[in-house]
């Protein structure tokens, strides 16, 4: 996997067991960012990646210029595939290791961008909306199936094959 854009553009990193995770695609993760560019300023922000993976959205985030990210990752084996992949850069997000819905429920920290991308069918979609309903200033939620959105009002939505990334607020 290679970052797409800003100060480590072309920087590979290494994805977990596709078994484990399932990497956002670099298209995916372009049109994301470049969406947000339109909606908020990167510098001075701060960026939360509820479901790692890989940790790239978090480096993505640095790279284009956010002040702080932190990536929260379950499990213990793309953990450590994220903490090697952090080695490699001279900035990168904080990493913390455990289940991100206890998590969020525990922090009192505030972050500009929330990212949700959980295990699809997980059945943690809402519930993972409702963890960071006070938290998130603009929520990107990647999704395979419907989910109620609550009280969130949708800026915006994009298809790619069968998955869905759409923006709340």
């Amino acid at each position: 996997m290679i970052i797409t854009a800003g100060k480590f553009k072309g920087r590979k990193i290494t994805a977990p067991d596709e078994n484990i995770t399932r990497p956002t695609l670099s298209k995916v993760r372009m049109s994301v960012f470049n969406t947000l560019q339109s909606l908020i300023d990167f510098e001075g922000s701060t960026f939360l990646d509820m479901f790692a993976g890989s940790g790239i959205m978090g480096l993505e985030a640095i790279s284009r210029g956010f002040e702080y990210a932190v990536a929260i990752e379950k499990n213990p084996k793309s953990a450590n595939v994220i903490k090697s992949n952090f080695k490699k850069f001279d900035k990168f997000p904080k990493l913390i290791v455990g289940d991100s819905l206890k998590i969020i429920e525990k922090s009192d920290e505030k972050f500009d961008v929330v990212y949700i991308d959980p295990p699809y069918f997980s059945g943690i979609y809402e519930k993972s909306l409702d963890a960071v309903k006070n938290i998130g200033e603009i929520v990107i939620l990647e999704h395979v199936t419907e989910v109620d959105f609550g009280d969130f009002e949708v800026i915006k939505r994009k298809k790619y094959g069968d998955k869905y990334i759409t923006f709340l607020k």
